[in-house]
């Protein structure tokens, strides 16, 4: 007579150690019993055998056989082997015992799983950090037993004073808190288990900002037109640059206005210069971070000439453009929404310049940190930063000069919006 049993076997997570049991009945002739499966990491209890207090030692010798117990089952042998089963097969015992025979109990176990290594998506690309950001490489591993795990840097051991490396069941975490140059390059985590190892590399590449363009000269200065031409930063931040950014500035005013944005050659003619008025130029670098923090800027002033021209003077009378302040545009009465801030707009022509007084409820508000007034070229604008009820009232622009003086003024209201 022999009994044979089909285990079909469980799907299981990474790491899990397949120990299994199932009853087997009293073989019947050509009869087949298929062991139950097991679910998790449980296992089947066995029958007639106590909890132990603690675990026997390997080397103590097996009790004498009693009658009571039959002896083991003979000739057990695998019949045939599929992608999710095994077929075994095996001999009645000899010896059934005194209290009868009740079945068999099928087990079987999986050995130890090679290692590998799951590196995540975001992982599989260069990661990229700015200096003084966080480095964080957590890798999943699994390996039954649990493997051990190693880090590299560049082929080297890590700095133990600057990484910290903490190494759980099924992965393993790579922290730097603050992140520097220096610590760009390939870190290779090692999954080691029993001869067998998985390797993984991941490269990191710490950036910043780069350092402004090196010298530049104002090449030629001809009608509109300036030509300009500068050296590349010695350090461009751990990376490619994406380009230049190119400024003018005319001296009159001093306020700088971005002509090109990532320029990648390395000389450029601004054009469209105003006659008669004298430019400065500064140059940015560019890279992920941003712009450089400093900019390489023109020693000498590029001077627009008038063109010479030869005409006959004629007579004329000097035209008188002084004239008193009067606005071309009001200012116009405006609702608000507490915590938003707001502006208030008017124009206003004179000559000279007027100078420009805001006004709240007939009371002179220059000065008070809530208020932002600008004046540019006879636009005059009144920011309320983030107002309240209080705020609301009527504000007035008064534009004063040695002509004259002239006043526009509007009704704020601040109103809570409805809550419901």
């Amino acid at each position: 007579m022999t009994g044979k049993a089909t285990s079909e076997a469980p799907a299981r997570g990474p790491g899990e150690t397949a120990s299994e049991s199932a009853d087997v009945g009293p073989p019947e002739p050509s009869g087949k019993v298929a062991a139950p499966e097991s679910t998790g990491g449980d296992q089947a209890p066995k029958p007639q055998e106590p909890a132990p207090q603690a675990p026997a030692p390997a080397a103590t010798k097996p009790a004498p056989p009693s009658e009571d117990v039959p002896s083991a089952p003979l000739l057990l042998a695998v019949e045939d082997v599929s992608e999710s089963s095994v077929a075994v097969s095996w001999e009645p015992p000899e010896r059934l015992g005194k209290l009868g025979f009740q079945g068999y109990v099928l087990e079987l176990r999986r050995e130890g799983e090679a290692p590998k290594i799951r590196v995540p998506r975001h992982l599989r690309q260069t990661y990229i950090r700015q200096v003084g950001e966080t480095i964080n490489l957590q890798i999943p591993f699994q390996g039954n037993p649990k493997p051990q795990a190693s880090w590299t840097h560049n082929g080297h051991a890590l700095d133990s004073q600057r990484v910290n490396v903490r190494t759980g069941d099924q992965d393993s975490i790579l922290f730097i808190r603050s992140a520097q140059r220096s610590d760009s390059g390939c870190y290779e985590l090692t999954a080691q288990l029993e001869g067998l190892e998985a390797k993984a590399a991941i490269n990191v590449l710490v950036i910043e900002k780069p350092g402004c363009p090196g010298t530049i000269r104002l090449l030629d200065v001809w009608g509109c037109n300036a030509a300009l031409e500068w050296t590349p930063p010695q350090d461009t931040g751990g990376t490619e640059l994406l380009g230049y950014t190119v400024q003018k500035a005319d001296k009159k005013t001093g306020q700088w206005f971005t002509v090109l944005e990532r320029y990648h050659p390395t000389t450029c003619t601004v054009s469209d210069l105003i006659v008669g008025n004298s430019y400065s130029f500064r140059v940015f670098s560019e890279n992920l971070c941003g712009l450089s923090e400093s900019a390489a800027v023109t020693k000498e002033l590029a001077h627009i000439q008038k063109t010479d021209t030869v005409a006959k003077p004629k007579s004329f009378v000097e035209r008188d453009f002084s004239e008193a302040p009067s606005f071309t545009q009001p200012l116009a009465d405006h609702t608000s929404t507490p915590g938003y801030s707001t502006q208030l707009f008017c124009s206003v022509r004179a000559s000279p310049k007027p100078k420009i007084i805001w006004m709240k409820n007939k009371m002179d508000i220059q000065g008070d940190p809530r208020y932002r007034a600008l004046s540019e070229q006879g636009v005059c604008t009144l920011e309320i930063r983030k107002p309240s009820p209080f705020d609301s009232g009527v504000y007035t622009c008064k534009a004063v000069n040695a002509l004259g003086e002239a006043a526009v003024d509007c009704r704020l209201e601040v109103k809570a919006s409805a809550t419901h």
